[in-house]
């Protein structure tokens, strides 16, 4: 088969820009975030078996989004003998809001990696470094060379400027549209 013509070639930039919204809808559906990982693998692989089925052109975020919908629920039968389990409603509300603020959480990621260029190497290696996964404050300090306390304090300076640039944007953002 040649490379060029295999539909599963458009697949893969659509999943690594979408990844991290389709985790973080269900990870908003589940209360621990090995299962949302769980479910997430499952998705993939669903939305890769069914990818003939989307209509380029579309949402592909929205389309994801639901076959992760349905990957919940087929997950739920599994946590049914957990102390938290969320019943039919509040499951379907809290997918609802999920979906409603994507818009908005999709603003703020890019108005977030808009503040993130403007610091400083050192400050936005740190605070990238900082909530690498598997990483920590003692990881970050050790790669900005600062002291385990002097980094506490950098990263509080630092998320405040960039809450303070995020909220700028957005009110930005917001009084053009």
């Amino acid at each position: 088969m040649d490379p060029a013509s295999d539909p599963h070639r458009a697949l893969v930039p659509l999943l690594m820009r979408h990844e991290r919204q389709i985790f973080a809808y269900i990870y908003t559906l589940v209360p621990h975030r090995h299962d949302a990982e769980d479910i997430l693998q499952e998705t993939c692989l669903t939305i890769y078996d069914k990818f003939q089925e989307f209509t380029p052109g579309t949402d592909f975020l929205a389309w994801a989004m639901r076959i992760a919908w349905w990957k919940v629920r087929q997950a739920r039968q599994k946590y049914a003998r957990s102390k938290v389990v969320f019943n039919d409603e509040v499951l379907e509300a809290v997918a609802h809001t999920a979906e409603t603020m994507q818009e908005e959480t999709s603003t703020m990621q890019i108005c977030l990696a808009q503040c993130l260029q403007k610091l400083n190497e050192r400050d936005r290696r740190m605070i990238l470094t900082r909530y690498e996964r598997g990483s920590g404050v003692e990881r970050a300090a050790m790669v900005s060379g600062r002291s385990l306390q002097a980094a506490y304090k950098a990263l509080m300076r630092i998320k405040q400027v960039l809450h303070d640039c995020v909220t700028n944007s957005m009110s930005k953002e917001e009084a053009l549209s």
